[in-house]
């Protein structure tokens, strides 16, 4: 999926000069000239009485939500479910098909609904799926499920069709500012306090090593058509870091994923995430540390974080976590829309790392997730319908490269031999969690973050050295197969066993266990190994 893949988006707002039941739905993007339409609309009391009959089934922990207050309108949630207590079985499934229709035909009538068809059509004959993309600028809109949304009886919810990826959106947003797609997936997962008063304990731990080992095995299997090359994927851990700690890693390494997993709460300014007893961060502050950082994806397993806040039963407008990163410029964020269990966040996180690490764009990713979860805990339970995706307006949705549009990879096994690349890997010896595999047999070091080594130290150049692999053919077959090219100001510091030398500007043999410090004898030393 390329940034030409064909986009329609709709706004949601209420028309407070027409009465505080009715609202505008138009198209602010289409892929065809004359989609750009509205159409009027009036919330009805049958569709509030459908959510409130969810709410009773589905959402315990909080109190009813009103969309809209009717006139004259006898709305008691107590007798809701009434209505469904005689059919058989499935009242859940019943509940989420029927609010589900209720929601489509509500936002895509009149010639809303022409767009969207006229906008497939498009999608179909270019042979892409069509992204759809809805603002919703009532903040008393926002909590519906609006991902459940499906077309009529027996047809595919909205956020489970592969062929339409839906997303939520806004438009007040500050501009785009990532650089660009990166040729893996670097994710930064920080374990937030765990067991914060009147919550209960999250097994972190546990957790971080599931989430890290199902990442390691899946590694080089693809399973989707869109690449049989995955990219590498790497996850750091970060346990309950204090404030500075976070912003030191972020700025140390160049993330593409942020993910946090613990405990948060609603608040104004974007909630509240608890990084440990001591140390809280808001959605406001986080925002910045993010944007600045080049961060193109935030995901949270937290309660709450697609949520917006409440004071007086009145909803804040632009006040979740979701919205709040978006609106300050972070491309994709992904939240949870209610409080979900431990095991459904992490199947849902397992799908969806899969789905990006085979090249897919973060919307399709979800879409394919959200499968998994109704998969494993069935179509008549939330699961599948509590993580959010908000996208900036700006975002094509790609956070690694396609292959076609990234650099050439130097294949692991050679052509025309059955040489297989040794393994090998670049390592601080300051600090012993951060490795870096030499991936396809390159790996880049520099201080620009386009690097794959990212070394913030001012006498680093911006380019200054690459490691390769090259197959050499020698008589007695023990050489050194993998190199140092030079191309800084002040060189590259070696180490062998005449001491320190500079090489600057040339290309040497790189032996496992080379010690190395670039620009000045004041750097850090890094090591390079070649495993077995």
């Amino acid at each position: 999926m390329s940034e030409e893949t064909p986009c329609l988006s709709l706004a949601l707002t209420r028309l407070q000069t027409a009465g505080h039941t009715n609202y505008a739905i138009w198209v602010i993007k289409a892929p065809v000239p004359d989609g750009y339409v509205h159409h009027d609309s009036e919330w009805p009391p049958e569709l509030t009485r459908q959510w409130l009959a969810w709410q009773q089934m589905f959402s315990l922990a909080m109190g009813p939500h009103l969309p809209v207050i009717h006139d004259n309108v006898d709305l008691e949630v107590g007798f809701l479910l009434e209505e469904w207590s005689g059919t058989p079985q499935n009242i859940g499934g019943r509940l989420m098909q029927d609010l589900g229709i209720s929601l489509w035909q509500w936002l895509f009538a009149g010639a809303i609904g022409k767009t969207l068809m006229q906008s497939q059509g498009v999608a179909i004959g270019q042979g892409k799926a069509l992204r759809l993309r809805l603002d919703i600028r009532d903040p008393n809109l926002i909590p519906l499920p609006w991902e459940i949304m499906q077309p009529g009886a027996g047809k595919q919810a909205i956020s489970l069709n592969q062929q339409l990826l839906f997303s939520r959106t806004t438009s007040d947003v500050d501009p785009l500012s990532i650089q660009g797609t990166q040729d893996r997936l670097q994710i930064l997962l920080v374990l937030g306090e765990s067991s914060y008063p009147s919550q209960d304990t999250l097994d972190l731990d546990a957790e971080a090593a599931t989430l890290s080992r199902f990442i390691e095995q899946r590694t080089g299997q693809a399973k989707y058509e869109r690449s049989h090359y995955p990219v590498p994927t790497y996850v750091t851990p970060l346990l309950q870091p204090t404030r500075g700690q976070l912003i030191e890693a972020l700025e140390r390494s160049r993330y593409n994923v942020f993910f946090y997993a613990g405990h948060g709460t609603p608040a104004p300014d974007g909630g509240l995430l608890y990084l440990r007893q001591d140390a809280t961060i808001n959605g406001t502050e986080l925002a910045q540390i993010l944007v600045r950082n080049q961060v193109t994806l935030a995901l949270f397993n937290a309660c709450w974080g697609a949520q917006p806040d409440q004071v007086d039963e009145q909803t804040i407008p632009r006040s979740s976590l979701a919205e709040v990163l978006i609106h300050h410029g972070v491309p994709a964020v992904l939240a949870m829309r209610d409080s979900i269990a431990d095991q459904e966040a992490l199947s849902f996180i397992q799908a969806f790392t899969e789905a990006l690490s085979e090249r897919m764009p973060i919307d399709q990713a979800v879409a394919i997730a959200r499968q998994q979860l109704l998969t494993l805990y069935k179509f008549n339970q939330p699961a599948w319908t509590l993580p959010i995706l908000y996208m900036h307006p700006e975002f094509n949705g790609e956070l690694v490269q396609v292959l076609g549009e990234g650099i050439t990879e130097l294949p692991t096994i050679l052509p025309g031999t059955s040489v297989t690349l040794p393994q090998a890997n670049l390592r601080s010896l300051q600090d012993h969690h951060r490795v870096w595999p030499v991936q396809g047999g390159l790996i880049r070091i520099g201080r620009h973050p386009t690097n794959d080594v990212v070394i913030q130290e001012r006498w680093v150049s911006q380019e200054h050295a690459e490691i390769f692999y090259r197959e050499t053919f020698t008589t007695s077959g023990n050489g050194p197969n993998y190199f140092l090219r030079d191309f800084s100001r002040y060189g590259t510091l070696i180490q062998d066993s005449q001491g320190w030398r500079t090489v600057h500007r040339q290309e040497i043999p790189l032996p496992s266990g080379t010690q190395i410090k670039l620009g000045s004898s004041q750097g850090q030393i890094l090591e390079f190994v070649v495993e077995g």
